[in-house]
């Protein structure tokens, strides 16, 4: 399916310019239906059996593996959040007194507790990399990261773009970076994958997490993990029965065993089964990789590419386009207007965007139009 045939699969209302994907996406027709027909599921529970435990989940770990380039399913963990899978690389990762762990300054606070934990335990230091006060941006930014990653970092935690402002990192120069000193590098990559191409090939992280509710379309409370040979004999945050080796054989579970399954099921959260939401995983994958990041990102580039000389000339300060992300940026306000006016502009026309730490995050999906960005830079400019 080509992107521009997309729009009809989501049920928004009508007069409603819905330019918030970074926030939540909605429930294309497709995947709400399979959320329902995994629910009614339940009435009858004689008709669920054992295989059903095992095989939604085998293909929702199959199409995230293929949407992030990845040879082996087995390396995807089925989770409920990022923040599960950060702490689940925080408990498995070493570090050692007087090491340091490197994250971005105003990084979203799902990929800092876990690490501000962990330092405090063995009497290690975050490194925080603060947005350079300069007027080259997104350059700066990624330079002062990698001059961040020396001899004593131990893990480098970072986003695939800044959730504030869509700012994109060179996530296979800080991959190249920590692999010269030795550092691991786990990515939260929650608010781009699905929208712009991801290659674990050639970022070669240790650690992917991505939330399914934005930009992989899918419903709240599932995430993906793909977890990379540093993990593959760590200790998980549970132990449940199903991640055991075996644990297929449902007569058999109370033959205790302590091996795994293989890869990195062992990461799994207990009831991953779950009979509604992953067959809604499963589906709004399978519509993201039909639809394929490649051509999602083309057109919300295309569709967004008006707005920012609107923007530039209101007085809004707009990143220069090799650092601005083509499906969500930030659009600092000019001095003097005030944010709160602004936000009851954009509520009085019915549009739906965020405001993120000093930007108006602007984040359009495939379901978006021509007449979405009008009205959002009629509201701009002053005259909507």
């Amino acid at each position: 399916m080509h992107p521009s045939d997309a729009a009809g699969l989501f049920q928004l209302p009508e007069g409603l310019h819905y330019l918030n994907c970074a926030y939540m996406a909605p429930l294309a027709r497709p995947v709400e239906e399979a959320v329902i027909r995994g629910l009614r599921r339940k009435r009858v529970p004689s008709e669920i059996g054992a295989s059903d435990f095992f095989e939604t989940s085998d293909r929702a770990r199959d199409r995230f593996a293929r949407l992030v380039g990845a040879d082996d399913p087995r390396r995807v963990a089925l989770m409920p959040s990022v923040s599960y899978g950060v702490a689940t690389a925080a408990r498995n990762l070493p570090l050692a007194e007087g090491q340091r762990v490197v994250v971005l300054g105003e990084q979203f606070p799902g990929n800092v507790y876990a690490w501000r934990r962990r330092v405090a335990e063995v009497d290690a230091e975050l490194v925080t990399v603060a947005r350079p006060e300069s007027a080259e941006g997104g350059a700066a930014w990624n330079a002062s990261l990698l001059e961040a990653i020396d001899s004593t970092t131990a893990i480098v935690a970072v986003p695939t773009v800044h959730w504030t402002d869509g700012t994109p990192f060179d996530l296979v120069a800080v991959g190249r970076r920590c692999r010269e000193v030795g550092a691991a590098l786990v990515v939260d990559g929650t608010q781009s994958i699905g929208a712009v191409p991801f290659s674990v090939a050639e970022v070669r992280p240790d650690a992917v997490l991505t939330a399914a509710y934005k930009w992989l379309l899918g419903p709240y409370s599932v995430a993906f993990g793909w977890f990379g040979p540093r993990f593959d004999d760590g200790v998980p945050l549970e132990e449940g029965w199903i991640a055991r080796a075996g644990s297929e054989d449902f007569g058999g579970l109370v033959d205790y065993v302590d091996d795994y399954q293989p890869g990195a099921v062992r990461y799994d959260v207990g009831e991953r089964s779950n009979f509604a939401l992953m067959p809604g995983a499963v589906a709004a994958l399978e519509l993201v990789l039909d639809l394929s990041p490649e051509a999602i990102s083309a057109a919300i580039a295309g569709l967004s590419a008006p707005l920012f000389e609107a923007a530039a000339e209101a007085g809004f300060q707009v990143q220069a386009p090799a650092w601005r992300s083509p499906h969500m940026f930030g659009l600092r306000l000019p001095g003097g207007r005030s944010p709160a006016e602004l936000r009851d502009r954009l509520a009085a026309a019915s549009i739906s965007v965020s405001t993120r730490g000093s930007s108006l995050r602007i984040s359009p999906h495939v379901y978006n139009d021509e007449g979405d960005i009008e009205a959002l830079v009629r509201v701009l400019s002053g005259a909507g």
